[in-house]
């Protein structure tokens, strides 16, 4: 029986962009290169995707 594998096609950011170097921890780098892995995405599309869905998500305590 042939293993089945979760196939995701890349998709290729069409906008204006510019790059951004930020320092992470080694076991986020690990965790996020798993997640790659298992996804078929690239490190970069995970980030944005983490960073947009937090953004998006966020809220300020003004307190």
């Amino acid at each position: 029986m042939a293993e089945k594998k979760l196939v995701i096609a890349s998709k290729k950011y069409r906008g204006e962009s510019s790059v951004v170097s930020v320092r992470l921890p080694n076991e986020l780098i690990r965790h996020l290169d798993t997640i790659a892995e298992e996804t078929g995405r690239t490190r970069n599309e995970l980030i944005q995707t983490c960073l947009e869905f937090a953004l998006g998500n966020l809220e300020i305590d003004n307190s």
